[in-house]
């Protein structure tokens, strides 16, 4: 196969420059968070059809069994109705609507080849963005209007390289063989979005898989190969139900939720971490009672497990449950649990970071390339995707595209230096015109 060479993948994004910044701050300025991201998958599948893509939304790509931590109904109404008025696209939101807001775009080549996946994510974080006026996005005009709700991740970049390389693909299809894949994934944010689409089948046919994040501490002009830090996790939402009483004239005859709560609360934190590697609990919320002089007959617990494995979580979990029936007991009161979101652990495939690090190290904008990073994070949805690629014989990776950032990840003052937008979709698109290449083939072959 022929590839392209750099002055000609050079010019392909140079032009893409403009719009690539029109692009992100839009999103950003019009942040939505998990399964509600109407606007921005609307706005994504009318450009990808535009490109002559063939798109598939909503159901077709979304399993609608295996969505985990979906708004309820009232808030998916209102934020469709908000992303009407906010320009979404009307022809794509029936499809979209009632929290389907998944987008996978196909471009076959006509030559033989490999699929080549890529995931992006959509969605926002729930939280309200700095309004100080030395935050760029407050400064310059694009800090997001829907409160509660802010690209603090930096999804907003992503979804722009997801976009970025749908038009490069197009302009350099000639010397693409075999299938793009392009997958614009929902509610990354809590582990929720991706086993959805897994179970649709979006992953079923992918021979190479590569996941994207900007950011997470990586030095400006450093490429990760493959990010093996991430940690499996189980999200659990707890219900306490008692019996509600008259606090001074007989709390004998109620059944305390807010104390099995409370005491659930405790035993979680007091779970031994495990020898085996890095593990983690926390409960984040705890809402509970009505009133100073009721017994409170309701409590509710939002909690999450983490593990350096998946064995490790799948431990943690089990205690944790184990912790919350016996919270429970001793107050004589009901607990049920659903599961929020969850995520396994993923290492990335050896031969795909090898063939990675070999191809991508002299690019321009590159200064150091890492091949694999060990820190032990946060958790990751495309580990779930991660897992399906590889199951199903086919290399899978996560990349880590380094930029400086004017605060942490999850912060309200979070923005990130739109130069690595550029240099991930160079880099991503130079894989793709590689990936018939011989040593790779041949890679994956010894993996089946």
């Amino acid at each position: 196969m022929s590839t392209v060479t750099t002055p000609d993948l050079e010019t392909a994004v140079a032009a893409l420059l403009p719009q690539l910044k029109t692009w992100r701050r839009d999103f950003h300025r019009h942040a939505e968070s998990g399964w509600i991201e109407f606007r921005t998958a609307s706005i994504v599948a009318e450009e990808l059809e535009r490109l002559g893509y063939r798109v598939s939304v909503g159901r077709d790509v979304i399993d609608a069994d295996s969505r985990m931590g979906v708004p309820e109904p009232e808030v998916l109404a209102r934020a469709l109705d908000r992303a009407r008025d906010q320009g979404a696209i009307e022809r794509w939101l029936p499809a979209l609507a009632g929290g389907y807001t998944g987008v996978v775009a196909e471009l076959d080549t006509g030559r033989p080849g490999p699929t080549f996946a890529y995931r992006v994510d959509l969605d926002a974080l729930d939280l309200d963005e700095s309004r100080d006026d030395d935050h760029r996005p407050v400064r310059e005009g694009f800090a997001s209007c829907n409160d509660g709700m802010m690209h603090a991740c930096g999804h907003d970049g992503h979804t722009t390289i997801g976009l970025g390389l749908a038009r490069l693909f197009v302009e350099l299809k000639s010397q693409l063989s075999g299938r793009i894949k392009l997958i614009f994934q929902p509610a990354e944010e809590g582990v929720r979005g991706a086993r959805s689409m897994v179970e649709a089948g979006v992953l079923d046919d992918a021979d190479i898989f590569i996941a994207t994040h900007i950011g997470t501490g990586v030095a400006k002009g450093t490429v990760v190969c493959g990010h093996n830090g991430y940690l499996a996790t189980t999200k659990l939402d707890a219900t306490f139900t008692g019996v509600p009483a008259h606090a001074g004239a007989n709390p004998e005859a109620g059944n305390n939720a807010l104390l099995a709560a409370a005491q659930a609360a405790l035993g979680l934190h007091a779970i031994p971490r495990h020898s085996a590697g890095a593990s983690r609990i926390n409960v984040g919320v705890l809402n509970a009672g009505s009133g100073r002089n009721v017994v409170p007959a309701t409590a509710t617990l939002k909690l999450e497990t983490r593990g350096e494995t998946s064995e490790i979580n799948d431990e943690m979990q089990r205690r944790a449950l184990d912790v919350l029936r016996g919270a429970a007991a001793m107050q004589g009161v009901k607990m049920t649990y659903s599961l929020a979101g969850e995520a396994r652990n993923c290492e990335p495939s050896p031969e795909l970071v090898d063939f990675i690090q070999e191809r991508i190290a002299d690019l321009p904008g590159i200064d150091s390339v890492i091949p694999v990073e060990n820190r032990p994070s946060g958790s990751e949805d495309a580990t779930t995707m991660m897992q399906r690629v590889r199951e199903r014989g086919g290399l899978a990776t996560y990349m880590v595209f380094g930029t400086d950032l004017a605060a942490g990840h999850h912060h309200q003052r979070f923005d990130f230096d739109e130069d690595v937008l550029p240099l991930a979709i160079r880099t991503l698109a130079h894989l793709a015109l590689q990936a018939d290449d011989a040593a790779l083939r041949r890679r994956r072959t010894e993996t089946l």
